[in-house]
């Protein structure tokens, strides 16, 4: 395991095949555990933006990434080899910048994604249809015996937008897809988070054969910088990970060169433990908003008890909750780490807040500094308790460890409250029947849903959501061909 002394930070960006520095010069990026400055990175200006987007550009016109398949292939088993040794630095770095718990890098935030994310779509180039036989017949419209075929072309240049909460898995997600089908890609990643950003834009340079301008990668400290890739005509998908306003504004502003979208956006996904289940062991998933201080859009916020077991599960979460402390993310039992920055902390409490002045009953937790913290963006493992659907805590993302816990009367009941939101990402429902569960996992209007423990997760699995969490899905085979375009083709036959 490297010291953080020996972690070796990319300052550069990537640009047309080269580690450059940025015309704005360099920004800091900061611990969010300990507030304090990791190094400077390279500052993206929209002239810088605008050449990587150029260079995508031309990889794609005048290279033949677009076409060649054995190339890309190997090019991404290269990149995965090369991540593979950068292993542990990658997992110190994650841990600094993001201030996610060392134990999250053994599942999603490091080791999950490192797994499958280019993995997957790189088996899926031989084994996907890109050309589809559809026969010959005689068309109506002009009388001939015609041969006719479906072929399936990367869309060209992926504008592909990263935020914070679990950049490298996010990241890699992408560009696996992005890649494997033949695209060519503007990388930005979130200014809080661009150093594994970074080194993934090194390990391009220094250890595959991807051609130059195939992957750029631009961090930038103004947002407005990566809303280039939105409104340039030359590039032809934006493939964007973060909140839902950022999602509708981008609708907005790509709709004047008709840009092709994909958003994966907020949540505020509901567990319903049906009054048969095993509470103790439905309860547990309770936790997950407290698992990296809650930052991540598909975390449960809002769980979903029946009146008839309430106080009983009111309890078993309270001492859940009275067990979990926010602290260190290097220590390997630390389940709640920092959020990213003071601006995230303040929005936290302030919903916290709001939470207490609508009435809802605050149990554990609360807007106090943790006890022992003396630096770092920290925010206490927060449960609510007899709370309103209609309140702020249960219908807004909150992006923090805040749990809000409702009472329903039956099935129809429940039901009703998880699909009373404007989001439609995740949800669960526990059960010791699984018919049971399966049945109302039916009737909810969310794209990713847990049964009885289960996790919807992994490289060929579609990830993504209904309503305002998003358009589209990553991953899996829906997500392969979200970065293809179709063309049908037809020849007459003799």
């Amino acid at each position: 395991m490297p010291g953080t002394d020996e972690i070796r930070y990319e300052t550069h960006m990537l640009v047309d095949g080269a580690l450059v520095d940025g015309d704005a010069g360099t920004f800091p990026n900061v611990n969010p555990a300990t507030e304090e400055v990791l190094g400077a990175v390279a500052d993206a200006s929209k002239a810088d933006m605008h050449r990587a987007i150029d260079a995508a550009r031309r990889a794609f016109d005048e290279t033949d990434w677009s076409t060649n398949r054995a190339l890309r292939k190997r090019c991404l088993e290269q990149l995965q080899q090369a991540l593979e040794s950068e292993r542990e630095e990658l997992r110190e770095l994650l841990i600094l910048e993001v201030g996610c718990p060392r134990m999250v890098t053994h599942g999603p935030q490091l080791d999950a994604p490192l797994a499958g994310a280019l993995a997957y779509p790189a088996k899926l180039i031989d084994e996907f249809p890109w050309e589809t036989d559809l026969g010959d017949t005689v068309v109506d419209l002009t009388g001939q015996l015609t041969s006719r075929r479906v072929w399936r072309e990367p869309v060209g240049v992926v504008g592909a937008i990263v935020p914070w909460n679990y950049p490298f898995e996010v990241t890699i997600n992408k560009l696996g897809q992005a890649l494997a089908t033949g695209n060519t890609v503007v990388l930005k990643p979130a200014p809080d988070t661009p150093y594994n950003a970074t080194l993934i834009g090194r390990l391009v340079v220094e250890r595959t054969d991807i051609p130059a301008g195939v992957v750029n990668v631009v961090p930038a400290s103004d947002h407005l910088v990566g809303e280039e890739l939105t409104l340039s005509p030359k590039v032809d998908l934006i493939s964007f990970t973060g909140s839902t306003p950022v999602g509708k504004r981008i609708m907005e502003k790509g709709a004047a060169t008709m840009k092709r979208t994909f958003l994966e956006l907020g949540g505020k996904s509901a567990t319903i433990v049906l009054d048969d289940a095993d509470l103790a062991a439905a309860c547990l998933i309770g936790i997950a908003p407290c698992m990296h201080a809650g930052q991540g859009c598909a975390i449960p916020t809002r769980m979903l008890l029946p009146r008839s077991r309430y106080d009983e599960g009111v309890e078993i979460l309270t001492a859940m909750y009275e067990g979990v402390a926010a602290g260190d993310p290097q220590e390997p039992d630390t389940l709640c780490g920092p959020v990213i920055s003071a601006k995230q902390r303040d929005r936290v409490l302030g919903y916290i807040q709001t939470g207490i002045d609508e009435g809802a009953k605050l149990i554990v937790g609360g807007t106090d500094t943790p006890p022992g913290v003396d630096a770092g963006f920290y925010v206490k493992p927060t449960l609510f308790v007899d709370v309103d659907n209609s309140m702020a805590i249960a219908q807004e993302e909150i992006f923090g460890p805040v749990l809000a816990v409702i009472p329903y009367d039956d099935e129809d009941d429940a039901v009703r409250i998880a699909n009373d939101s404007m989001y439609g990402l995740a949800g669960n429902v526990m059960s010791s029947s699984r018919e049971r569960s399966i049945a109302l996992a039916r009737r909810l209007r969310a794209g990713v849903i847990g049964v009885d423990g289960g996790a919807a997760y992994g490289a060929d699995v579609p990830f993504g959501g209904y309503k305002a969490s998003g358009v589209g899905r990553q991953n899996g085979y829906a997500g392969f061909e979200q970065y293809l375009e179709v063309k049908s083709v037809a020849w007459p036959v003799g």
